[in-house]
C-alpha cells in the first residue's frame, strides 16, 4: 500500500466510526496522547481564529503557541482545502 493508498484508507476508516465513543477508541488506538492533543489544540485553535479571536486569547484558552496559530492561521487563509469550514458548519448545524 503506497502513502496515497493509505491516507485513502485512513479516510474510509474513520467514515466507518458511527459515534463519538467509537471515534475516541479509534484515536486512543492510532495515535499517542501528545499527537491526539495536538490535533484537538489545531482544530479549537481554527474555530477561534474563525470567530476573530486574538493571538492573545487564543495562547490563553488553548496552550497553543504563537507559532501555532500562526500556522493554523496561515492554513484557514491561504491554503485552505476546505476541511476547517465544512466541519465548523456542520458542527453548527448540529447544534
Amino acid at each position: 500500500m503506497n502513502k496515497d493508498n493509505n491516507m485513502e484508507y485512513l479516510y474510509k476508516a474513520i467514515l466507518t466510526l458511527k459515534t463519538p465513543e467509537e471515534c475516541e477508541a479509534f484515536f486512543d488506538d492510532l495515535c499517542t496522547p501528545q499527537e491526539l492533543k495536538a490535533i484537538s489544540q489545531r482544530l479549537y485553535v481554527a474555530k477561534l481564529l474563525t470567530e476573530n479571536r486574538v493571538y492573545n486569547d487564543i495562547v490563553k484558552q488553548t496552550g497553543a503557541s504563537t507559532a501555532t496559530i500562526s500556522r493554523v492561521n496561515k492554513t484557514l487563509n491561504y491554503q485552505a482545502a476546505g476541511g476547517y469550514k465544512i466541519v465548523f458548519e456542520r458542527l453548527k448545524e448540529d447544534k
